[in-house]
């Protein structure tokens, strides 16, 4: 028998449990080959089925269950944790969040088939407030749904596959360097569309000194809260005077803002990334006074400046994810 077969039989529930446990927690790498591997070894008798499934899902609960407490312990600052190992992070968490607030805690259990959000789906559980218990209720479906439904294509199709895998391992170093060259080429081009990304951000800001400078002396500036609506709950607190217009909504409603006025647009996302694109977008379309916030509402925070609380929506999306079942 090949040796890499022999290996995966030998050591297949520690590498499923590793593997999906450092897909869950950021890393570029894809479990779905190792699932269908290991559900064509059970199907062939050479692993049982029940630790096929146990074991992964025990490795994708302790890596969410990490991220869920990083999200209850850092709130909005975990996206600059998630800025760090997603290549796409901003649309990742603009996404995400769209997500909880049209389902729910039902999101968790979609999420992780949807790539990107399974990773930011968890510390987004804890930053808005979902018990622990139904965190893990709703996450432990989302698991077993991913790596059963995996597992189970490659217990039914085990014959077929192994023929597959004998085919592909004739093919022997080659085929590792191909696969190799892949990776690499797709994180490179993953990289490079983030850097020019960034590039089109590197848009002119106005410090919280400068804005306060201005509230103070009187001059008329329109302050645009522009942070999402579940975010906006989780923390009600705003820039006093601010006009709070959700990102997810603005396309609709940018037409309300006050034009006349020079534009402050602020939120709480990487890099002011949020800003920075709905800047160019005003720009784009004739607002040419709009300028982002340097640090977001956490930059104003910091400092200690003042801030004003607003009453959220009579039912919120915090308050439904926070629920008990």
């Amino acid at each position: 028998m090949d040796k890499a077969i022999e290996f995966l039989i030998h050591h297949g529930y520690a590498v499923l449990a590793v593997w999906v446990f450092a897909e869950q927690f950021g890393f570029p790498i894809s479990s779905i080959p190792l699932l269908l591997a290991g559900g064509a070894l059970a199907g062939t008798g050479d692993l049982a089925l029940p630790w096929v499934l146990i074991l992964p899902v025990a490795g994708s609960l302790l890596a969410d269950s990490i991220w869920y407490e990083i999200g209850r312990l850092k709130g909005s600052s975990v996206l600059s944790i998630l800025c760090r190992v997603s290549l796409e992070p901003d649309s990742c968490v603009r996404n995400t969040q769209n997500l909880f607030a049209r389902w729910g805690s039902n999101a968790l259990v979609v999420a992780k088939f949807i790539p990107g959000f399974s990773v930011a789906a968890p510390p987004m559980a804890g930053m808005f407030g979902m018990r622990g218990r139904r965190f893990l209720l709703f996450d432990t479906a989302g698991a077993l749904a991913y790596i059963g439904a995996f597992v189970g294509l490659g217990f039914a199709f085990s014959h077929q596959l192994a023929s597959v895998a004998d085919y592909a391992l004739g093919f022997g170093t080659w085929l590792l360097v191909l696969l190799a060259a892949g990776l690499i080429f797709y994180l490179g081009w993953k990289y490079f569309q983030r850097r020019r990304f960034i590039r089109k951000l590197r848009i002119n800001r106005i410090t919280p000194e400068e804005l306060k400078q201005k509230i103070d002396a009187g001059e008329e500036v329109a302050i645009v809260d522009l942070r999402h609506t579940i975010d906006f709950e989780s923390d009600p607190h705003t820039i006093p005077g601010a006009f709070f217009l959700p990102s997810e909504e603005f396309e609709r409603r940018y037409a309300e803002i006050p034009a006349e006025r020079e534009l402050v647009l602020f939120c709480t996302c990487p890099n002011e990334a949020t800003s920075a694109r709905v800047a160019l977008m005003l720009k784009r379309r004739g607002l040419v006074r709009v300028r982002p916030l340097a640090g977001g509402l956490a930059g104003w925070r910091d400092r200690g400046f003042p801030l004003e609380t607003r009453k959220v929506s009579k039912q919120p999306v915090v308050k439904r994810l926070a629920e008990t079942s």
